[in-house]
């Protein structure tokens, strides 16, 4: 099995996972979340981490992490390795606590950090923990919306930012941003990231590859440097739509809004202008389109002609 691709640089931004051995619960009582939160603030003194965002479930957590000084395994060792020697002394036990590595998938903070702020915060309502983000006490999501202090720690500002000047404003909006997606079926932003290493836009991609991989990675046959690639282009999806959703137009531009959002990397705004249409209608497809070909096996064979197509580009 290839090794997770590592990228680290000064200012990174990182949505970072840490699971359970055996997928067993890391965290049993309020005691240990508090302690967990503990970490994460010396981390924040420490080693000069900064957290925009975090969810502790019950056998793993969520940080949306920034790393000024570009240590992140610095970072994660003194967050996971505290919080393990913590766990083993109150349960008199001895092992791992958490199952390998932890994953870090590096990301273009000014394109995906709202939206995965929002799949972090929602992490308690997918899975019935919480019938509200505003319910679940072990996220950030209070903070965020004035329901509770922000801690010295956490930085809410970059994110919020993005909903306006006023902080109690910014939070208002926040939370119905969050909130809209509850009871609906949505994907994880994360899945667009290539080679589970890197979530971001093609020129962001192609900076990295210039910037940040080394010589000492390079050298290395690593698939995920392999998926490190430009993504097909726009002109390049819809073209191999046209040419398999030949009979039906409709259908073809459907597909094209749903294949266009999920594998160029281009921004919706991009998609939008390129079909004539709002910024709405191409997420509502990107939503509704996977329902469909979960009904119409022939849909389904047609979309993955167009992917075999486009196999090239790293689909």
């Amino acid at each position: 099995m290839a090794r997770p691709l590592r990228i680290v640089y000064p200012g990174a931004y990182y949505h970072v996972t840490s699971r359970g051995n055996e997928r067993k619960d890391v965290f049993k009582s309020g005691k240990d979340r508090e302690k967990f939160l503990e970490y994460l603030a010396s981390a924040t003194e420490r080693y000069g981490a900064v957290i925009h965002a975090y969810c502790l479930m019950s056998n793993h957590y969520h940080l949306l992490l920034e790393t000024p000084e570009g240590n992140l395994s610095q970072i994660m060792r003194h967050i996971n390795g505290s919080y393990t020697t913590y766990f083993n002394i109150k349960r008199k036990r001895a092992g791992h606590l958490f199952q390998g590595r932890f994953k870090a998938i590096l990301v273009e903070a000014d394109e995906y950090a709202v939206e995965l702020s929002r799949y972090i915060h929602l992490n308690p309502v997918r899975v019935g923990m919480a019938g509200k983000p505003g319910e679940y006490p072990w996220s950030s999501f209070q903070s965020y919306i004035g329901q509770s202090k922000v801690p010295d720690w956490l930085k809410t500002d970059f994110i919020l930012s993005y909903f306006g000047k006023s902080k109690l404003d910014a939070g208002k909006k926040y939370s119905v941003f969050v909130e809209e997606l509850i009871g609906t079926e949505y994907d994880s932003p994360l899945q667009d990231a290539i080679g589970t290493a890197v979530l971001g836009s093609p020129e962001f991609m192609e900076s990295v590859r210039e910037t940040h991989v080394g010589k000492r990675e390079l050298s290395r046959d690593l698939p995920a440097l392999r998926q490190l690639t430009i993504r097909p282009t726009l002109d390049a999806i819809i073209a191999a739509v046209n040419a398999v959703f030949q009979s039906d137009k409709k259908l073809a531009r459907q597909a094209g809004m749903y294949l266009c959002h999920r594998y160029s990397g281009e921004r919706v705004r991009e998609i939008s202008n390129l079909f004539k249409v709002s910024e709405s209608a191409i997420t509502e497809a990107a939503r509704t389109f996977p329902m469909k070909m979960q009904t119409n096996n022939k849909l389904a064979e047609e979309v993955e002609r167009v992917k075999a197509m486009l196999k090239n580009c790293d689909l």
